[in-house]
């Protein structure tokens, strides 16, 4: 979103079986020291803050001058958590609700021109949080003032996902900017009465000339219209109101302070003319629009949350309401109380809104044509919030996720792999277990008959008997992974093998194997003939999973999708996206198709049991079907999977959320 992402000042940086498909896509002494050594953490910590602070305090100063910028207190980071309300109960957030301990009122304000991201999590987590833990309330306020950009799709998504994650229409009120537009040209009127904003005809080079041109470190000037009488700016900010200027030829700046050295008090803008000016909700009553910066603070908001690239905008946006009696001076008793907290940095991923889209549509490069390489906005291999929650990763591991990150005013930087493994943990706790064969070889036991069916109860969860069994079915023919078969056995390979014994999940009996076929065409095993053990057989020194024969009946064919990086590049922003370089950088194996998967019986009962975990955003509505993400559960030995909206009833969709932590170890 436009503004520097201003509702959470996101950045970011940036050997498979051939049957599936690639889609490119101690002692007091010891206490001593141990005691030293944290004192001498917490100094260090100490220290980084303040360096992070005055950084920010100096930042687009000029050489010989001090940005005055509002100043952050020094306080010892705040260590990672658990549990997500503590973010409210300790460290940044419990000492600014401690300086206005009023009731809360907060807010989160996207530019309905796009789709959110993960970043957006941390902002919404913070501003619905905090009001949520303090019984108040957050507004979800839609700054609309930049009618060419804005679309119902954005408007929609951004709602859905605010509900998604768990702040449903009791916690928040849902506002625009365009509900006070009659209100901020009154007020814009008003300030020019005072003698506080002024009309501007400059282009966009002499106003930056004015502000000590384009590194902003010469001479800074007042321009001409500064100094027009008040009743001129209003007549001329009346004749913007009424079309007699176009873009470019007049808009209203306010009349700050051009002598400090804080350039969000060089004479910002406060209105300007629009060329496409029809709006999604005022229709063409409006020519004119006020800018972010004028129209941010005029709710009555208690608490105004951001993060710390807004820290010079403060002065600003405190002068603002101080003009206009919203704010008493150097007091924080009336209007809004602004603090900012540490953006997160997530690297290795791509979280541009134009650069998704070049991903989404692909684009006409200066010396070729670049395709689209994702379905869309929500292809789980992006970090749009949209995307993540079609992978499956369900919002109270999101939520999580923020709270052990922590919020404080340094910044965050983290690798998706911290992401991940905290949904992991998360879904180990919460989703119900299954066996899932992703690329399937038949085993025939020939010792069985071929009405052999031996019902075995299987827990959904071997470590919380409350979420209950089901039945599976071990028939004559079985189907195992690719990947547990070899040809030839090794002194270091447990899993099947000719004349190996191996167990099975939950059977009584191990299997061995006794021959195998193979295609003439590929040279891959299509078959083993095995033996089901008896009470006599020896004890095996793994198990492997399986899937029991579709004739049973029991037996979902499933297309699995695993997800991979997209890019090879670790860090995909550094990439060339001008001239469609990227596309050389993405990762052939970024989606890996199982065209053939299997799902035992239970994923009946799961599928009807959904959601899982049942949480807020995503409770059971009576009547109506779970929405497929809400499907979760765990693939024993193979990873966490949801269901894809593509699923139908002729074939069901998997998506791998996160691999196991077993995954890695696992072909050994």
């Amino acid at each position: 979103m436009a503004d520097s992402n201003k509702a959470d000042g996101i950045s970011s940086e940036g050997g498979a079986h051939e049957n599936y498909q690639v889609v490119n896509g101690g002692n007091s002494q010891s206490n001593g020291a141990a005691a030293e050594v944290s004192k001498k953490a917490a100094k260090k910590a100490a220290k980084k803050a303040e360096k992070a602070e005055k950084k920010l305090e100096h930042l687009a100063a000029r050489p010989k001058e001090a940005v005055t910028a509002p100043k952050q207190s020094k306080q010892k980071e705040d260590a990672p958590i658990e549990d997500p309300d503590a973010i409210f109960q300790e460290g940044f957030l419990k000492r600014v609700h401690a300086e206005k301990p009023r009731p809360v009122r907060t807010r989160f304000p996207p530019e309905p021109n796009g789709y959110l991201h993960i970043g957006h999590a941390k902002a919404i987590g913070v501003n619905f949080g905090f009001a949520k833990y303090h019984n108040g309330i957050c507004f979800l306020r839609f700054d609309d003032t930049n009618p060419q950009k804005e679309e119902e799709k954005y408007f929609t998504s951004i709602q859905e996902m605010v509900k998604w994650l768990g702040f449903g229409p009791n916690l928040h009120k849902v506002t625009y900017s365009s509900d006070h537009f009659d209100r901020l040209y009154e007020l814009a009127e008003e300030l020019i009465r005072r003698d506080k904003a002024y009309v501007c005809h400059c282009t966009k080079d002499e106003v930056n000339l004015g502000r000590g041109g384009k590194d902003n470190r010469g001479e800074r000037f007042a321009c001409a219209h500064r100094s027009r009488p008040t009743e001129e700016s209003l007549a001329e900010f009346r004749a913007m109101r009424d079309g007699k200027y176009g873009p470019g030829e007049a808009h209203l700046r306010m009349k700050q302070d051009l002598t400090n050295g804080n350039p969000q008090m060089w004479d910002l803008a406060a209105y300007r003319v629009v060329k496409d000016n029809h709006h999604y909700r005022t229709g063409d009553k409006w020519r004119i629009y006020p800018t972010y910066d004028f129209t941010r603070n005029f709710e009555e908001i208690s608490h105004s949350l951001c993060t710390t690239e807004f820290v010079l905008s403060r002065t600003s946006y405190d002068w603002l309401l101080e003009q206009l009696d919203f704010k008493i001076p150097n007091s924080e008793e009336k209007g809004p109380m602004q603090r900012e907290y540490g953006r997160l940095n997530v690297e290795g991923t791509i979280l541009s809104k134009r650069r998704i889209e070049k991903l989404v549509k692909g684009f006409k490069a200066p010396s070729r044509d670049i395709p689209s390489v994702v379905r869309d906005w929500d292809d789980p291999r992006l970090y749009t919030l949209v995307a993540i929650r079609r992978r499956g990763v369900p919002p109270g591991a999101l939520l999580r996720f923020v709270g052990e990150l922590g919020v404080t005013t340094a910044d965050t930087s983290i690798q998706v792999v911290r992401f991940e493994n905290s949904v992991r943990k998360y879904l180990e706790r919460t989703v119900p277990r299954l066996m899932v064969v992703l690329d399937p070889i038949k085993v025939v036991f020939e010792n069985l008959p071929s009405e052999f069916a031996e019902e075995l109860d299987v827990p959904f969860d071997p470590k919380d008997p409350k979420v209950g069994t089901h039945k599976v079915a071990l028939t004559k023919t079985i189907y195992i992974e690719h990947d547990d078969f070899r040809e030839e056995d090794d002194p270091n390979f447990f899993r099947l093998a000719p004349g190996k014994w191996v167990g099975l999940l939950y059977a009584k009996y191990p299997i061995k194997a006794e021959s195998f076929a193979k295609d003439s065409t590929t040279g891959l095993v299509t078959e083993i003939k095995a033996t089901y053990g008896d009470a006599g057989s020896p004890k095996p020194k793994t198990r492997i999973h399986w899937v029991g024969d579709s004739a049973s009946g029991k037996t979902f064919e499933a297309e699995a999708r695993v997800f991979n990086s997209l890019f090879k590049a670790q860090n995909p922003n550094a990439l060339d996206w001008e001239n469609g370089g990227y596309y050389d950088s993405l990762n052939p194996e970024s989606e890996v198709i199982y065209p053939n998967a299997l799902i035992e019986s239970g994923f009946d009962e799961i599928r009807r049991r959904a959601p899982w975990p049942a949480e807020a955003g995503e409770t059971k509505i009576e009547g109506t079907a779970p929405p497929p993400h809400t499907i979760r559960f765990q693939g024993l030995r193979t990873g966490y999977f949801c269901v894809d909206v593509d699923s139908s009833d002729a074939k069901v969709v998997l998506n791998r959320i996160v691999t196991l932590k077993e995954d890695e170890g696992k072909k050994a």
